[in-house]
């Protein structure tokens, strides 16, 4: 039998998607990249904001529309999670859901789909208080040099925007001997970058009674894999990184000198209604601190505009620091009221014409920033990973450069596919750089 894995949202999605994929090739299941193709037809589904989900749903109901009698039609993820039989009644061509730490039963599933027909809503699962104790397996994106770690799952965060609490459970670190086995055998595979990842990647064993778990954590994977190029940290909480982490990251040349700091907004009074650290002098700390110990690290940060209450004031305060602090990399979103958090009964909706223009008028300002930025690079050498070819042209990451989320490297020859290459920078864009080989 042929599957046809489609995953939507986040990497931590894709690293399920991933493990899934693992798991039905070693049952003898063939992946294909033609759904008309395909006898399985999983959708691994995003349920964080209303796009998210409405992507996801419309991608389900495509689906179930096109499908033949003989294919299958299973629904995985977060929108499945969260809203499990209701999801059969909306798309009735769903055949079973799966929730998103049953992920590992997958090849179960089809077996039990192979013997009956009908729906199986039950194995629409919640969320497991064990989810690490099944040994999952390792896999990664073919042919490509970068490879994800989720080092925990699920989120104890009281962000009054948020439902990943309610639908992926409470924060629970994945075991260090399972992630420095993952990181060995990705790292024999090829793997040349790997990329740590969770909710709140600083967080790594709170849930198990350790203080500032992360930092021994990079050296113990550094120690394991003492050939990996690249270990990028993705998704820290501003409340959470600490000097120690500093210290480590500035120590270990592997350790790439960038930080995911999502802060989501700069005014304090907003801050504190979202329920996130809204003690914006420690924020101005915390940056310079970063700088201090790495002065070439590169900074990423998101934001989120039009929440519920905002003024132009308030608005005001965040092109103000955006100005001031001139981060490398800027993410800004809208904010999407979702059923089940605080946000929604909140006074003060926004229309979506006003977050809409305050989201236009941010990354206007962040583009003319990230230009400067990218400018002051210009003469000089950086290394990159080239991970695509063109008519005499190549395409790579730096060290500032997560893959999908920030800009390229953008290299006027053919260099050798998945690997590293110095390049000199001969010019900026406003997300992406110019350069020629050395």
């Amino acid at each position: 039998m042929r599957f046809y894995l489609l995953t939507l949202g986040c990497p931590k999605n894709a690293v399920d998607s991933e493990g899934m994929s693992e798991l039905l090739r070693q049952a003898g299941y063939e992946a294909t990249d033609q759904a008309s193709q395909a006898d399985l037809l999983i959708v691994n589904t995003c349920g964080f904001i209303d796009l998210a989900k409405a992507e996801s749903l419309t991608a389900l109901q495509l689906f179930a529309q096109e499908k033949r009698p003989s294919q299958y039609l299973i629904a995985a993820g977060c929108l499945s999670q969260r809203y499990g039989a209701d999801l059969l009644q909306e798309v009735p061509g769903i055949d079973a859901i799966i929730g998103t730490q049953r992920w590992p039963e997958i090849v179960g599933l089809i077996e039990a789909l192979s013997t009956r027909r009908e729906q199986i809503p039950a194995l629409q699962l919640p969320p497991s208080t064990t989810r690490w104790v099944a040994s999952h397996p390792v896999a990664r994106r073919a042919h490509s040099p970068t490879a994800c770690i989720k080092i925990a799952d699920g989120c104890s965060a009281p962000c009054a925007f948020c439902a990943i609490p309610q639908i992926k459970g409470p924060y629970m670190s994945k075991p260090k001997d399972a992630i420095l086995e993952e990181a060995r055998q990705l790292v024999s595979q090829g793997v040349k970058e790997l990329i740590l990842i969770a909710q709140d990647t600083t967080a790594y064993g709170s849930d198990r009674g350790a203080k500032d778990g992360l930092p021994p954590l990079i050296e113990d994977i550094l120690a394991s894999v003492p050939e990996l190029r690249w270990l990028r940290i993705m998704y820290t909480y501003p409340g959470h990184l600490s000097p120690r982490l500093m210290e480590v990251m500035a120590a270990h040349p592997q350790v790439c000198h960038y930080i995911d700091l999502p802060l989501q907004h700069a005014h304090p009074g907003l801050l504190k209604r979202m329920k996130r650290p809204h003690n914006m002098k420690k924020v101005w700390r915390l940056i310079a601190d970063l700088r201090r110990a790495m002065p070439q690290i590169a900074i990423r940060t998101t934001f989120i505009v039009g929440y519920p209450g905002e003024t132009e004031e308030e608005f005001g305060a965040l092109l103000a620091f955006l100005e001031e602090i001139r981060f490398d990399r800027v993410g800004v979103f809208t904010h999407s009221p979702e059923e089940g958090t605080e946000a929604v009964g909140l006074p003060g909706q926004l229309p979506q014409e006003v977050k809409d223009e305050r989201r236009l008028r941010a990354m206007e300002l962040q583009q003319k920033i990230s230009k400067k930025q990218n400018r002051t690079f210009i003469g000089r050498q950086l290394e990159v990973l080239v991970e695509g070819l063109g008519e005499g042209m190549s395409i790579g990451r730096s060290y500032r450069d997560a893959p999908e989320v920030d800009g390229m490297v953008l290299i006027e020859a053919e260099l050798p596919l998945n690997q590293f290459a110095p390049v000199r920078i001969t010019g900026a864009l406003e997300y992406d750089l110019i350069a020629a080989p050395i």
